[in-house]
């Protein structure tokens, strides 16, 4: 049984900046893949941003230039820096992981950012 636990949500103004943290009760390497997906109220799902597990990293182009993810293999834990919040990033964000190029296997809970002034 695959466990991902967001953490890092919340309130944030417009400009501002937020990690979330995503821990997972498998070692990283056992993901080919691993991603942050968005949902906004009335909006389709958004693939955000992706690592593989070669280190490869890719973005929607509404996040690119502004949101990084990143792994730490010895703590289990994947991140998303988020920096120059637009409130249109408003939305649920998950973690997932994937046995493939598609990290779409396991999913968390999903942590709440909220921007808005």
């Amino acid at each position: 049984q695959v466990q991902l636990v967001e953490s890092g949500g919340g309130l944030v103004q417009p400009g501002g900046s937020l990690r979330l943290s995503c821990a997972a009760s498998r070692r990283l390497f056992r993901f080919n893949s691993m991603g942050w997906y968005r949902q906004a109220p009335g909006k389709q799902r958004e693939l955000v941003a992706r690592i593989t597990a070669g280190g490869n990293t890719d973005y929607a182009t509404s996040v690119k230039g502004r949101f990084t993810i990143s792994r730490d293999n010895a703590k289990n834990t994947m991140y998303l820096q988020m920096n120059s919040l637009k409130p249109e990033d408003t939305a649920v964000y998950y973690c997932t992981a994937g046995t493939g190029l598609i990290p779409d296997d396991y999913w968390g809970q999903g942590t709440q950012v909220t921007v808005s002034s």
